[in-house]
């Protein structure tokens, strides 16, 4: 019980739930993400979209073929949901792409069919591998492996599902804007003001701080992740 279970009070604060009720919640199992940075797929459907109550509900709509998480049919209610991944309900004709809002929480940004395709993914390094092809290791544990070295640590990539082709690419600089993945300020969309060795400078609503290089995704004019 353990193994496949976490205590109510002891889940990321990420999670939205209340901290009383039910002491065990699903575990999210391992996977792309790590348990500080995701979320079960089973908690996504009782307590974001509120499509089921119970794990058997949970389990008959998986086991139905209803969800897909990045364009995969997705069965295991403890698959691991994290930050910009996209879950697809066809047969509703719903897409969301996860995200944090401003209090740090889980939550989920309507998008159209269209959007669903793309995956948005940030370079965290880089190395070169057999015969000079580089690889690049993104922050949702895939890999990319290139011919010539275009791309930079921290750059951002628009991916698509079904040929895994780059559609877009942006490089953090000064004036791109950038949503904020950690730190005080995760879940805030802000512009890049300038940079400081490994921090950075970040304006939004009229206010300047400096937070962590790390923390800071380019993404220009991508529909925004604010509620």
């Amino acid at each position: 019980m353990v193994k496949n279970h976490l205590s109510r009070l002891n889940a990321p604060k990420s999670w939205p739930l209340k901290r009383k009720g039910i002491k065990f919640v699903t575990r999210p199992s391992a996977g792309p993400h790590s348990l500080k940075e995701s979320t079960s797929l089973s908690l996504v459907l009782t307590n974001i979209l509120k499509y089921a109550r119970t794990r058997k509900e949970v389990k008959k709509i998986l086991n139905d073929g209803k969800i897909l998480v990045n364009g995969k049919l997705q069965k295991d209610h403890t698959f691991p949901i994290g930050l910009l991944d996209i879950i697809s309900i066809p047969s509703l004709n719903e897409y969301y792409r996860v995200f944090y809002n401003t209090l740090g929480k889980f939550q989920l940004l309507a998008l159209k069919e269209e959007e669903s395709d793309l995956r948005v993914v940030r370079i965290k390094d880089k190395s070169v591998i057999a015969y000079g092809k580089i690889q690049l290791n993104n922050t949702d544990g895939s890999n990319i492996i290139l011919d010539k070295n275009a791309y930079a640590t921290g750059d951002t990539l628009f991916l698509s599902f079904k040929d895994g082709k780059i559609k877009e690419h942006l490089t953090l600089g000064k004036g791109m804007r950038v949503y904020m993945t950690g730190g005080t300020k995760r879940g805030v969309v802000a512009t890049v003001e300038e940079f400081k060795d490994k921090n950075i400078i970040i304006k939004t609503d009229g206010e300047i701080f400096e937070t962590a290089k790390r923390y800071a995704l380019a993404i220009g004019k991508l529909r925004t992740l604010e509620q």
